[in-house]
């Protein structure tokens, strides 16, 4: 049996765990590639990445190349004699780096592929009112998440679970199933399995302002689902009228009341410590949100020091 000499690319806390556990399962890491450090913030500190901090710690050799194509950066690689490299959240690798190694390149993608392909799939699960997610390895090829895929573990998702509570659950999940992938590579029993493209697949596009604002004409169940889909972070967004003053916030967290009402769609209504919000076939409780030029409250916080009039409501 051929032992196992790894590169590891990745970027995110979400890789940093995987990393980890390739580490303390005793796998030989010969090198990291992680972006390179840029400047962050007001005052434009340089901040490196969650992996690259890792690594530093652990004394594993960095490489945080601008072209993946250069030539300088490729002889650098060849150099680290890997037979297998493995990818969390990084980006689209070019031929000349995927094809390298002896026993292949493999990706680390958190959904039951095909469903999910693309940047955000942990967020458009939960956004989309999905049941049930997982993660599933991949060899990778020369599109987006398409690849042979290799093993899958699946989860339940909890219906009050946000992206963040998911987040980490399936890097553990993420964890076991990246050191099972290793382990039958290197026992030379990994099977594969072609991904099968069909109508209905679910992608998961990039997150941006537009798809994380609120849309309060939606029915209720899914405006909830898209706020608990997109906490922490990006965190989903509204604005709020009041006496011809806008705000823009963002709230991080809710509580569904699924139960018909006779309030305006959009209006706000509050008492000393509530913020309810009515929608077209329901309400929500506001417990926890972001106001301009404010830290992030509870709404009880908020409201100890701001009133609303009776005509408040949300565009």
């Amino acid at each position: 049996m051929e032992k196992l000499r790894i590169v590891f690319m990745g970027t995110p806390e979400f890789a940093v765990g995987i990393l980890d556990a390739i580490l303390k399962n005793n796998y030989e890491v010969v090198g990291v590639i992680t972006a390179a450090d840029k400047p962050a913030g007001r005052g434009q500190k340089i901040n490196c990445s969650a992996v690259k901090e890792y690594a530093l710690a652990h004394e594993l050799k960095i490489l945080q190349p601008t072209n993946l194509k250069d030539e300088t950066f490729l002889e650098e690689l060849r150099s680290l004699n890997a037979n297998c490299q493995v990818v969390v959240a990084f980006r689209m690798l070019p031929e000349v780096v995927w094809k390298m190694p002896k026993f292949g390149t493999f990706n680390l993608h958190a959904s039951l592929l095909p469903n999910y392909r693309g940047a955000a799939p942990i967020n458009w699960a939960i956004i989309n009112g999905e049941e049930k997610t997982g993660v599933t390895t991949f060899f990778i090829d020369d599109k987006i998440d398409t690849g042979a895929m290799i093993l899958s573990a699946e989860t339940a998702i909890a219906p009050t679970e946000n992206a963040g509570e998911l987040h980490d659950r399936l890097m553990e999940l993420g964890c076991k199933t990246v050191v099972d992938t290793l382990a039958a590579i290197e026992s030379k029993g990994v099977q594969s399995t072609l991904q099968t493209e069909t109508s209905g697949i679910k992608d998961a596009p990039k997150l941006n302002k537009d798809n994380c604002k609120i849309d309060w004409t939606q029915p209720i169940q899914k405006v909830y689902n898209q706020i608990r889909g997109l906490s922490p972070y990006p965190t989903a967004w509204t604005s709020i009228w009041d006496n011809n003053q806008e705000w823009m916030i963002k709230i991080y967290e809710a509580q569904l009341i699924n139960e018909a009402h006779t309030m305006v769609p959009g209006s706000i209504h509050t008492t000393k410590k509530e913020m309810t919000v009515a929608g077209i076939d329901g309400s929500l409780k506001i417990t926890q949100l972001q106001f301009p030029g404010k830290k992030k409250m509870a709404t009880a916080e908020l409201l100890n020091g701001m009133q609303f009039s009776p005509n408040a409501k949300v565009v």
